[in-house]
């Protein structure tokens, strides 16, 4: 489920009718001064995290002055708040309470529909009273409207009191319509108060949003349709990018460790196939590593798309090693997973050991593919197929991380294609052509190695064989083979450009 911060939550609880403190967001302790001037009054500092037991863990604050405001965003920016980094506080209006409530809509899978949950007693312990019947439930209905008068009619059970059910039952009737009008899978108010004034104030709040409906709704906000318990990095943000721009396959990308010291065993992960993955990253821990993230490439991804995956794994600066392993008897081609390695692994220069189980279909012709054009780069490329377990294969690694390295990594980067280059567009990037080299070469390799076959000779150059238009839909499968070809065994004349957008400034 896809989460928001408290101050998007009680935006949101506000743009359908509910009221809440006056308050302002602020990323330094200065802003939070400012922003406590501006509310004229005592106030309280929140961290804006995704946690529970804010309160406890010292990241909520009260503070009389906009001097003790700064103060308290200080102190909580400063450090991270239950493991998680803090970038943003709350500072809000205080409120004076005389009765603390709870409200909270979550779709049932008993009830198989969205129950509202009402109590007494707000604030923590709010499991615990559901246990124990403390709390009154209400199934919702699915599609009609959902009436004010059900909610009275719950809130009478309880024992509330005409004037005051009156205005909770509008407040949570409101609640009831917000979470379904943005497909929340779970609406909470934690505590709803009702003020000395008689007003009925949601204090804190807590949306989640059903992933497969984020991108109905675009003014949430939300950069990652994914359950996390903290924003996105910026690598995060990359690899979504990528994966929601080619549904090729799966590519899911996460980031374990963010501050990663070189020296301390610490290596980009590479899955394949959801078990596979976890039991290749238990083999992992197992001998005493840590994966900086956990990486799946699985249903069969393009070439292309485990390029990408590679090579935002590799832009994690100070890992000692690359470790991919996946169940050992996948379906899908494992020969596409090595050319994109192969490709990854060529242009960054590869300096750190890797090892590359890639059991599955094709196996024998993936360990070839990395054998034939990863045995020149500065540090040592193995793969082996489904014979070896991930447990021996994580324990070779730890074998080469170990050794000596053999030589100091030299630039790889090669040149960029010429301005007359031969180019057509292909499904995520382009292909350009240096046709003045290709002429000179008797080899041709690409050609041969197209498996698609839509490359031809034309007066003793490669050209495409079919019209751009269809090479750009899909005609071009993004193996890769031709440029991996064309370096080794033809004059280099051919670039497979596959743009990585914001790789650069994130890695």
């Amino acid at each position: 489920m896809a989460r928001l911060f408290e101050y998007q939550a009680k935006a949101l609880l506000q743009r359908h009718g509910i009221t809440i403190p006056a308050g302002e967001v602020a990323s330094s302790p200065g802003a939070a001064r400012a922003a406590a001037e501006r509310l004229e009054g005592p106030v309280m500092v929140k961290a804006q995290a995704w946690v529970t037991g804010r309160a406890e863990a010292g990241g909520v604050r009260r503070a009389a002055s906009p001097a003790e405001a700064e103060a308290a965003a200080a102190a909580i920016l400063a450090k991270p708040l239950k493991g998680f980094p803090v970038g943003l506080v709350l500072v809000e209006r205080q409120v004076t309470v005389s009765r603390e409530l709870y409200a909270g809509v979550t779709i049932s899978d008993r009830h198989r529909c969205p129950v509202l949950m009402v109590s007494l007693e707000g604030g923590t312990g709010v499991e615990e009273r559901a246990r124990t019947g403390r709390m009154a439930t209400l199934p919702l209905p699915v599609r009609d409207r959902v009436e004010e008068y059900a909610i009275r009619n719950l809130l009478r059970q309880l024992g509330f009191e005409a004037g005051e059910l009156i205005r909770v039952a509008a407040a949570v009737t409101n609640l009831c319509r917000m979470a379904r009008a943005c497909e929340a899978r779970v609406a909470e108010i934690n505590p709803l108060a009702v003020t000395s004034t008689g007003e009925v104030v949601a204090l804190d709040a807590r949306v989640s949003i059903d992933d497969h409906a984020v991108f109905r709704h675009p003014d949430l906000g939300i950069e990652m349709a994914r359950e996390m318990d903290r924003p996105p990095t910026p690598l995060e943000r990359v690899a979504h990018a990528v994966e929601s721009a080619d549904f090729r396959g799966t590519f899911f990308f996460a980031q374990t460790e963010t501050q990663v010291v070189a020296g301390q065993g610490v290596v980009g992960f590479h899955g394949s196939g959801g078990g596979g993955a976890m039991m290749s990253m238990d083999a992992l821990v197992g001998q005493g590593l840590r994966p900086a993230n956990y990486c799946d490439t699985s249903g069969n991804p393009p070439a292309s798309k485990v390029y990408r995956a590679a090579r935002i794994i590799l832009a994690q600066r100070g890992i000692d090693g690359y470790f991919l392993s996946g169940s050992g008897a996948a379906s899908q081609e494992q020969f596409h997973a090595a050319r994109g390695l192969a490709k990854a692994f060529r242009e960054v220069g590869l300096h750190v050991p890797a090892v590359l189980r890639l059991g599955g279909n094709g196996e024998a012709e993936a360990v070839a593919i990395i054998q034939e054009f990863c045995s020149d780069l500065p540090a040592p490329v193995e793969a082996y197929g489904h014979e070896k377990s991930a447990g021996e294969c994580a324990a070779r690694l730890v074998e080469l991380m170990r050794a000596p390295r053999r030589r100091a990594a030299p630039s790889r980067a090669r040149s960029t294609p010429p301005p007359d280059a031969y180019t057509f567009e292909i499904p995520t990037g382009r292909i350009a052509i240096n046709q003045a080299a290709c002429l000179a070469c008797a080899a041709k390799p690409c050609i041969a190695a197209c498996p698609p076959q839509i490359l031809e000779l034309r007066e003793g150059r490669a050209a495409l064989k079919i019209p751009p238009e269809e090479a750009k839909r899909g005609g071009c499968i993004e193996c890769l083979a031709c440029e991996l070809a064309c370096q080794a065994r033809g004059r280099d004349a051919l670039w497979i450009e596959l743009p990585i957008p914001g790789l650069a400034e994130a890695g």
